[in-house]
């Protein structure tokens, strides 16, 4: 029987092609996110699902019998309830290696942004500020070039983050991981610390950390007191992984700096979220991985991985969690 695979959101007719061959389909046409209950119909008789960031727990598999492959368009996956995935016999896939380098482009957005209050600056002038009466230290930021980068996580993109800043800035560059990273340190003279030692002595400090049991909320409250009162904090990990009401009142009281930030506790953020309201804070709507060229390459790379699912080959992303189930 020709397998079936639902596409959980808009696919572009080009892209369409490449499933025809394989398999049946059907595509969510709506920009809206589909209900939950029209996706449980439609996994009646899916194969595989190609999602980007639909929960997969077991609610969702006793509606779907046949359920193969998830292929996430993305590289996290904390959507995945892995332990019933595994139970299920179920794969789930993620699209790495094809957004590093854009990531990192992202996170220097941020860090750049940040320092010299770009952002800011920007309103300042919209706003009719920038008069001959301003003071040329009104507008000041801080330099990056020479500082102290502190990376909370050295995987693909944190070493990305980690070239440019040392190459492109003449940086020094301190990280925390879970095991030491050589090429990081050969390559990028990085120097491996434990995170209290990071968190003291980084200027800017980047968080590029999957989100897990072990990493919810580990920068809060305690951390954030930890470091530098100009220090600058990004965040392009998971929303989670910070203490937001503590990271509030760390940049209304002046603990830290600044912060630039593409992830949130809750997405999008709330009308009224206080980091609306604040001028050191450096706002982007998880626009990670988004440009044109790498969506398309990670599109591509989810839907090779539902084929492979499907077709009953080791599709090459499956997430370390389930490779061997």
């Amino acid at each position: 029987m020709i397998p079936h695979i639902f596409v959980a959101k808009p696919l572009p007719a080009s892209f369409e092609e490449m499933l025809k061959e394989h398999c049946t389909y059907e595509v969510w046409q709506s920009k809206d996110p589909i209900p939950r209950d029209i996706l449980f119909e439609k996994l009646q008789h899916a194969d595989g699902l190609l999602t980007s960031g639909t929960k997969i727990d077991q609610e969702l598999l006793d509606h779907a019998p046949k359920l193969k492959v998830v292929s996430n368009n993305s590289v996290g996956y904390d959507n995945f309830d892995i332990e019933v995935m595994r139970q299920r016999g179920v794969i789930g896939t993620h699209t790495p290696y094809t957004l590093d380098h854009t990531v990192a482009d992202l996170a220097f957005s941020l860090i750049l942004s940040s320092a010299r209050r770009i952002a800011e600056l920007d309103r300042f002038i919209r706003e009719g500020k920038w008069t001959k009466f301003v003071q040329e230290e009104e507008v000041f930021g801080i330099d990056v070039h020479h500082q102290t980068l502190g990376i909370i996580g050295m995987g693909r993109i944190g070493e990305q983050v980690a070239k440019r800043a040392a190459h492109g800035f003449d940086m020094n560059v301190l990280y925390h991981n879970r095991s030491r990273n050589e090429k990081a340190e050969s390559a990028y003279g990085a120097v491996y610390c434990v995170l209290d030692d990071l968190l003291k002595q980084a200027d800017i400090i980047v968080l590029i950390t999957p989100l897990t049991e072990e990493t919810y909320h580990m920068i809060g409250e305690r951390e954030l007191k930890l470091m530098k009162q100009t220090a600058l904090f990004v965040n392009i990990s998971r929303g989670k992984t910070v203490d937001e009401k503590s990271l509030i009142q760390a940049l209304q009281e002046g603990w830290i700096k600044g912060a630039g930030l593409d992830v949130y506790e809750q997405e999008p953020l709330q009308e009224d979220h206080p980091f609306k309201e604040m001028n050191n804070v450096t706002l982007a709507p998880h626009i990670g991985s988004a440009t044109e060229t790498t969506r398309d390459l990670m599109l591509k790379r989810a839907i090779h991985n539902v084929i492979h699912g499907i077709d009953g080959k080791a599709p090459v992303d499956v997430v370390k969690e389930l490779a061997s189930s």
